[in-house]
């Protein structure tokens, strides 16, 4: 039976109907102990959920539903190493890439190798063909061999190693390469080719690009070996492209794109950082799988998030989901956790191919706060809207500078205040708001929201934020019967787009294909002469 014709949904569906005109001034005014009893700490973290419209019997019928999921039979078999990605045959083990001294053997000869590797770039024993050290390191990948990796870096910019540089390419658009090699050095410059097939067409298509980059200024293919590593499973594409086999990185199947930042496709993070960093990073991903795995349902963080996203979505109709990290090092978070929750589980077909006939996964989106507030946040106070959101605030700024952080932090409270309660027409005349500009400085509120706040932005702390998601993630993928592993929908583009290059290039015909297809093919054939 479908969980939405659980007894549980349709009692959820009841209860909604009872709460969704209850406004959360009413919820704050009837329990003065609301923020205690609507919070949850683990090991420095805090969540806050009390701006959320639940209750008591809300997370209660929450807990029912996952109980009814079987959540905890399929938490054991991802952990048993069963092939839950049914869709593809494969286990979901991204966990026991970070399980310290648990993890199995090949990851810890892969992380062995990894730290070899930076110890030899750190210490400047690697060198370039010219014998120059390296100074810049150019990661080349796309989706999640770019996103993940590109976003802890950024995070982690405190942590940054003084004597190199570490960038970033993934858009098959030649801007995007073509200005960063126009300043970098190719006699100290090494590329990470991050693609688990070493076909991917973005990123094989700038490697190729690269190497040509290369060897122009070297005029020798032996110095490919010295300026190219990779993150691949394909030993003989990367042999052919001359990357030395003890330089290319291994992963594994059982590692999905968009959860592989705790591989080989975190060695650009470890470059960044150090590799000790890199480690501690892992920690806190660790300490978080913990968390998850042992603690009572009603403390657990990630289920927790993932309860409360089915309830807004499913029933208070939110399909809209807000992430305002208040960090700038945390910019580009969500960018990451678009590609997790959207491509993980924006699907409309169950575990058993049937479609699953309600909302899955909401639209995700943000930026950081303070920059927010002067774009978009305008609708999300008075745009009639209903959007749930994330607020992550850091207790202590990553980069102090006097007078700074207080004011981010009262921004960051005093936004989802305002989203939450609003202003009356009696609080604007109150504050002496003219009769005439009571409708326009009139604010509904009742918009809800969780907040985190990390003690600070480390790579522990970052590991435990990005695992929290990764296993909220989960968490909905069992709630919604979907298979949150696999990502079809990515594939059809990337088969029609082989089909129409050709069509591009004039090398083929463009029968068959749709007559917009087909008359935008012509305009742009003729545009580009």
């Amino acid at each position: 039976m479908a969980l939405s014709e659980s007894s549980p949904w349709r009692a959820l569906s009841a209860h909604a109907e009872n709460l969704r005109d209850r406004h959360l001034r009413e919820l704050f005014a009837a329990d003065g102990e609301r923020f205690a009893r609507f919070s949850l700490r683990h090991n420095g973290l805090l969540v806050d959920f009390s701006k959320q419209r639940v209750e008591e019997k809300t997370l209660a019928l929450l807990h029912r539903c996952a109980a009814a999921a079987d959540l905890d039979g399929w938490k054991a078999r991802m952990r048993a190493g069963e092939a839950i990605n049914h869709t593809e045959g494969r286990a979901v083990r991204h966990a026991d890439l970070r399980a310290g001294d648990r993890a199995p053997s090949e990851v810890r000869d892969v992380l062995a190798r990894m730290r070899r590797f930076c110890t030899s770039i750190h210490d400047g024993s690697w060198r370039g063909y010219s014998g120059e050290r390296i100074t810049d390191v150019v990661n080349i990948g796309i989706g999640g061999s770019d996103l993940g990796p590109r976003m802890a870096v950024h995070a982690l910019a405190a942590f940054q190693q003084p004597d190199i540089a570490v960038h970033f390419v993934a858009n098959l658009d030649s801007a995007d390469l073509a200005p960063l090699l126009a300043r970098l050095n190719p006699r100290s410059t090494l590329f990470i080719v991050a693609s688990k097939t070493f076909t991917t067409q973005e990123t094989m298509a700038n490697a190729h690009t690269a190497r040509r980059w290369l060897l122009a200024a070297a005029g020798d293919e032996a110095a490919v070996a010295r300026h190219f590593v990779a993150a691949s499973t394909n030993l003989e594409a990367t042999r052919a492209f001359g990357v030395a086999p003890e330089n290319v990185f291994e992963f594994w199947d059982w590692v999905g794109g968009r959860f592989s930042l705790w591989s080989a496709i975190g060695l650009p993070i470890a470059l960044a950082v150090g590799f000790g960093h890199f480690e501690q990073l892992l920690a806190g991903a660790r300490d978080m799988d913990e968390h998850f795995h042992e603690a009572t349902a009603k403390a657990n963080l990630p289920l927790t998030l993932a309860l409360l996203a089915l309830w807004n979505t499913n029933f208070l109709d939110a399909h809209s989901h807000g992430v305002f990290p208040y960090s700038q090092s945390l910019a580009l978070l969500p960018a990451h956790l678009q590609q997790l929750e959207m491509e993980s589980n924006g699907k409309r077909a169950n575990r058993e191919g049937i479609a699953v006939g309600y909302a899955t996964n909401p639209i995700l989106w943000g930026t950081a706060g303070t920059n927010g507030q002067h774009s978009f946040f305008q609708l999300l106070h008075q745009g009639g809207a209903l959007v749930a959101s994330d607020f992550i605030a850091l207790a202590s700024p990553d980069f102090p500078l006097p007078g700074h952080h207080s004011g981010l932090l009262a921004n960051c409270l005093a936004q989802s205040s305002a989203l939450a309660f609003g202003q009356t027409a009696d609080e604007a005349r109150a504050a002496g708001i003219p009769e005439q500009l009571l409708p326009f400085r009139t604010f509904p509120g009742n918009q809800p929201s969780t907040t985190i706040v990390l003690p600070e932005l480390t790579p522990f702390t970052l590991g435990q934020l990005i695992a929290l998601y990764e296993h909220k993630v989960f968490c909905l993928g069992v709630l919604w019967n979907l298979n949150s592993f696999d990502q079809w929908g990515v594939e059809l583009g990337k088969h029609l787009a082989g089909r129409l290059a050709p069509c591009l290039r004039g090398e083929t015909g463009t029968e068959g294909l749709d007559a917009s297809t087909r008359g935008l093919i012509a305009h742009l054939r003729d545009a580009r002469g």
